[in-house]
């Protein structure tokens, strides 16, 4: 974009919004380039919008198609695929001053929300009216709404309550075009037409502007009863994973810490971990009386069956909560050893022994730390791969080893993200996982949603 192109959109924008905050300085420019994806080094944006209203955003959308400038949502910023960072000469929308909750209806069990707002915040607001929002990213404290909507993110929970997709009846977008279309609504069942809602959700801005979602609630469920199991390896924690479920027992947590984990965990909360075990499995369950404790004990047999070296309930919630919260922080534990990329891959539970096998292989034929935690009830793999911060050949190794990982996950019949997105930083896997005819689909759903090509340019899609 030439220069004048710019200057003429800004002024366009403060002409037509007034009293629009509008961010133009370097140095405010500068905290909206990256998300907390590493290594990425995108330029600074043209501007960046804070807008507080739908109506701001579908004008600022209308301008940006007149004058032909890429727009890039942005949510709290916390997302690890790069699907918000800038685009050079783009227009950098900050949804965060849209952080109202509208309504919380109780009699259909819906809340309806601005994007800008937080997901422990809104899980706060609902549970004070006795009920729950299930998606529950890790990132919880800090992740917006509309982040969630636009990786459709999973997180702890998502075992059994499914991931933020799941999660939603009704959204209000804004168009390549900057018009205001509305999806859904309050309804439990509605089959009328094609299922836009599903495909919008996770595009992260490539499709359409997220300005307010009608999210599904549930009747709070009881206090978790919380089951800790340390096993001598990797692979036969992997194993209990296949056993609880055959077992049939429906946790509604089951995620895995390695031992570079448990020991970084260990000394941020202090927790008496098992730190010379290989791997420890977190189940929880929260069903009602004594169904949780029932379901942990089936659980704690599967195992101890599949080799675990012991096992501890905590019955009490405010440890179970400790130790929610200890995992939540993980990745934050991880940091602390130096430069950590968390990677993304997702497996089928039956391969999930498979996979732990294979980040240890690519671990040690690299020559890398490869601390791996994740939601693995739903094969669902955080391999993070930590680097010397002062290591020259730091960026190198990453993408060798990345590059092992995401290959594995994908021979062994799974994804490169399952809950992270493609964004910017796995484009070029999305075709040898997908295929080049599912990728030529897509690329032609972008195109009906948005024919000049204005809407996160650079994100999901490949280059042609």
């Amino acid at each position: 974009m030439d220069t004048s192109t710019g200057a003429a959109f800004l002024e366009a924008i403060r002409t037509s919004l007034p009293n629009l905050r509008l961010l133009t300085d370097l140095l405010d420019l500068e905290g909206y380039r990256r998300d907390e994806t590493a290594y990425l080094e995108p330029p600074p944006p043209l501007a960046v919008a804070l807008p507080t209203e739908t109506a701001e955003v579908a004008e600022l959308v209308r301008l940006a198609a007149q004058h032909r400038v890429p727009v890039v949502p942005r949510g709290a910023g916390s997302g690890l695929s790069g699907g918000a960072i800038a685009v050079a000469g783009g227009l950098t929308i900050s949804f965060m001053r849209m952080n109202r909750i509208l309504e919380i209806d109780r009699s259909n069990l819906v809340v309806i929300t601005q994007p800008g707002v937080l997901n422990a915040a809104l899980k706060q607001a609902v549970a004070a009216e006795g009920l729950f929002y299930a998606p529950d990213p890790a990132s919880t404290e800090i992740c917006s709404i509309g982040g969630n909507l636009g990786t459709n993110a999973g997180g702890l929970c998502c075992l059994k309550y499914g991931v933020t997709r799941d999660a939603v009846v009704g959204l209000e977008i804004v168009t390549a075009s900057g018009e205001v279309v509305r999806l859904g609504g309050r309804t439990t069942k509605d089959a009328a037409g094609y299922g836009l809602i599903p495909l919008i959700i996770g595009s992260q801005g490539t499709l359409a502007l997220i300005t307010e979602a009608t999210l599904r609630l549930r009747p709070t469920p009881p206090p978790s009863v919380t089951l800790l199991a340390f096993f001598p390896s990797l692979t036969s924690a992997g194993d209990a994973v296949a056993a609880v479920v055959a077992a049939g027992v429906e946790p509604s947590t089951l995620e895995l810490m390695d031992r570079t984990t448990i020991r970084a965990v260990d000394d941020d909360h202090h927790l008496g971990l098992d730190r010379d075990a290989a791997a420890m499995l977190m189940i929880e369950s929260d069903l009602p009386g004594a169904g949780a404790t029932r379901a942990l004990e089936i659980a704690d047999a599967a195992c101890l069956g599949a080799g675990a070296a012991s096992t501890i309930v905590a019955t009490d919630p405010a440890e179970a909560d400790l130790l929610r919260q200890a995992r939540r922080e993980a990745f934050h534990s991880m940091e602390r050893l130096g430069v950590a990329r968390m990677e993304d891959v997702g497996v089928p539970r039956g391969r999930v022994p498979a996979m732990l096998a294979e980040i240890e292989r690519i671990a040690a034929e690299q020559g890398l730390t490869i601390a791996t935690f994740g939601h693995v009830g739903d094969g669902n793999l955080h391999p993070n791969i930590i680097l010397d911060r002062d290591d020259p050949d730091g960026h190198a190794k990453l993408l060798r080893a990345t590059d092992a990982l995401c290959r594995a996950a994908i021979g062994l019949g799974g994804t490169v993200t399952a809950e992270h997105g493609i964004g910017a930083s796995r484009r070029e896997y999305l075709e040898l996982q997908r295929g080049s005819a599912a990728v030529a689909l897509m690329r032609a759903v972008k195109t009906a949603f948005d024919p000049l090509g204005i809407l996160n340019p650079g994100k999901v899609l490949p280059d042609a």
